[in-house]
C-alpha cells in the first residue's frame, strides 16, 4: 500500500476529473468510490484513482478551496510526442503558465493549470529511467520563501524511510532569487518521491487545503507520532486534517479506516462518518467502535 498519497479537493468535479485523469495514461483505472451524506458539506463524493500505478484521492465536497501552483505535479515522459500529447490534453480549458518549449533543462517542457485548475509540469526526461511517473512537487513563495531546503530537511528527518537528493541552486545574477536559493531539489518521503523549489517572484498564492498529503498509519502510535511532528496550526486541525509551519496541509489516516470507509453497508458507513466528523486526530478505537455499532 502507498504511504502517502496526494488528495485533491474539488468543488463537485471530483469524478469527472477522475475519469479524464485516467484516461491519459497507461496503468490507470477508478479503483473506488464512495459517497459521504450529512457532512458539513452536504453530499461528498470519494474518489480513489491509479494514475500510472499510483495512487491518489479526489473529493467533491464543496468550494472552499481551489488549486494553486504551489504544488503541482511533474510527469516525466521519455520521448517529446508524449509531451506534446499530455500537453494537448492537459492545457484544453486550461491556463498555460509556461509554454510549452525548449528549456535549459529539458528540450520538451511545459507548464499547465489543466480545466479544474491543478498544476502539471511536462517534462520531456531523454533516455533518463523513470522511476516515478509523476512527482508532487512544492513550490515555496510568498512569506514561505527560502524555505524548501529547510522544508526538506524537516520532512527527510521526521519520516522513517526518508533522504535528500540532488540540490539546484540559484547563483549569482539570478534574481529576484537569491544565491544559494533551491532552483531544483528532490527528497523521498516513504518510498514516495518529491521535489521542491523557491521563487522569489510575486505570485500572490501560497500552500492551501485543495492539495494535501495522506500519511496511511497502522497503529495509534504511529497516528501520534506523525501529529505531534507535523500539526503547527491548531485551528487547522479537523477530521484528520492538519497543516505544517511551512502551511503544507497533510492528512493523518489509520489504514484500517480506509478498509471501513469502502463498506457497501450505509449504516455503517453513516457511524463512522459521524464518529470522524467529531475527530480532530484520529482515534483508531472510537472509530472501529463506531463501525461495529459498540
Amino acid at each position: 500500500m502507498q504511504k502517502i498519497v496526494p488528495h485533491f479537493w474539488f468543488d463537485k468535479e471530483a469524478l469527472e476529473a477522475a475519469k479524464f485523469y485516467t484516461s491519459l495514461f497507461d496503468n490507470s483505472k477508478i479503483s473506488n468510490m464512495t459517497t459521504l451524506h450529512d457532512t458539513p458539506s452536504g453530499t461528498t463524493e470519494i474518489v480513489t484513482i491509479e494514475i500510472s500505478g499510483q495512487e491518489f484521492m479526489l473529493l467533491s465536497a464543496g468550494p472552499l478551496f481551489k488549486f494553486t501552483p504551489a504544488i503541482s505535479f511533474l510527469i516525466a515522459c521519455n520521448t517529446k510526442e508524449e509531451v506534446d500529447a499530455l500537453w494537448g490534453e492537459l492545457s484544453e480549458g486550461g491556463t498555460a503558465l509556461m509554454p510549452l518549449d525548449a528549456y535549459q533543462f529539458s528540450e520538451r517542457y511545459g507548464w499547465v493549470e489543466d480545466r479544474y485548475g491543478l498544476s502539471w509540469q511536462v517534462m520531456y526526461l531523454g533516455d533518463s529511467k523513470i522511476t516515478q511517473k509523476i512527482t508532487p512537487t512544492l513550490m515555496f513563495t510568498g512569506d514561505q520563501y527560502a524555505k524548501a531546503e529547510e522544508a526538506i530537511n524537516f520532512y527527510t528527518s521526521m519520516f522513517h524511510n526518508a533522504q535528500a537528493g540532488d540540490i539546484f541552486r540559484y547563483g549569482a545574477g539570478e534574481e529576484p532569487d537569491k544565491e544559494g536559493t533551491i532552483k531544483h531539489a528532490a527528497f523521498v518521503l516513504e518510498g514516495y518521491g518529491f521535489a521542491a523549489m523557491d521563487s522569489a517572484f510575486a505570485h500572490g498564492f501560497t500552500f492551501n487545503e485543495a492539495i494535501s498529503f495522506m500519511v496511511y498509519c497502522d497503529t495509534q502510535d504511529e497516528i501520534d507520532y506523525y501529529w505531534e511532528k507535523l500539526s503547527a496550526v491548531p485551528e487547522a486541525e479537523q477530521c484528520g486534517w492538519l497543516k505544517d509551519r511551512f502551511g503544507v496541509s497533510w492528512q493523518i489516516v489509520p489504514t484500517v479506516m480506509d478498509e471501513m470507509m469502502r463498506t457497501r453497508d450505509a449504516e455503517k458507513l453513516a457511524r463512522i462518518t459521524e464518529a470522524f466528523l467529531k475527530m480532530k486526530k484520529f482515534d483508531i478505537e472510537g472509530l472501529k467502535k463506531a463501525y461495529e455499532g459498540r
